[in-house]
């Protein structure tokens, strides 16, 4: 399968490894410095796209990709609110796209985790429900995606819940009321991630933890999901390709 990587980053070259290991072929290594290389490559020199790139590029670069009828696996957060437009020109165009917060397979067990144990403490509202993620100070989002899909799985679950607040947007934790998760996102030196949800009440403490020891995981994902992708049509997610 021919993989053209589009960002060219941390995460690209982690991919790109897993995918020479699988026996794919790269079709060309996209970045900002050679975005117009694009240009010079015909449609049937590429099977799938892997995109992994920055929330201001995300958009135009998976609309690109679409209209040139190429099935796209995007792993870029911080452009969801665009969202709604990218899917309904996947189904205008035909196309394949095919979009994770989070590629590993360990966190989407989390994801699932995360959402029961959010069901188990509906009838105990002493407990105070907050986050922390941690990321690599690259990394130009705040909060994480994971970290949204994490506070989006638990407002599911818990009724007394409507909203997230976080240390990186417009509103302040500090403004928090009962009614909110807060999210705290912290930047430090060449973490790939770190996820904790914690219920606190006067007398104890409950937390579960999701460490990423390496990209590995992600890379491995983001690979696998592209050659689920092939020969498909439409918007699909890991709950797709994990079958649940």
């Amino acid at each position: 399968m021919n993989i053209l990587l589009l960002g060219y980053g941390k995460m690209g070259r982690a991919i790109e490894q897993v995918a020479l290991e699988r026996e794919h072929q790269i079709a060309g290594r996209i970045n900002e410095d050679n975005y117009t290389d694009l240009e010079n490559l015909e449609p049937d020199d590429v099977d799938v796209v892997i995109e992994f790139s920055s929330p201001e590029s995300a958009v135009d670069n998976i609309s690109y990709c679409l209209k040139r009828g190429w099935p796209i696996v995007c792993g870029t957060t911080g452009w969801l609110s665009h969202r709604a437009e990218v899917e309904a020109l996947c189904h205008e165009t035909k196309g394949a796209f095919f979009y994770a917060s989070n590629y590993s397979i360990g966190v989407n067990l989390f994801f699932r985790l995360n959402k029961t144990l959010a069901r188990f403490m509906r009838n105990y509202p002493s407990y105070h429900v907050s986050m922390t993620e941690i990321h690599h100070t690259e990394k130009k989002d705040a909060p994480s995606g994971t970290a949204i899909t994490l506070a989006e799985g638990i407002l599911e679950q818990l009724p007394a819940k409507h909203r997230w607040v976080s240390n990186e947007t417009g509103s302040s934790p500090e403004n928090a009321g009962d009614d909110t998760i807060e999210i705290e996102s912290l930047r430090e030196g060449n973490v790939p991630g770190t996820h904790t949800i914690r219920y606190e009440s006067d007398v104890d403490r409950i937390e579960i933890t999701h460490q990423a020891h390496s990209r590995q995981g992600f890379a491995i994902g983001a690979v696998v999901a592209a050659e689920w992708l092939a020969g498909k049509e439409g918007v699909f997610g890991m709950d797709d390709l994990l079958g649940q």
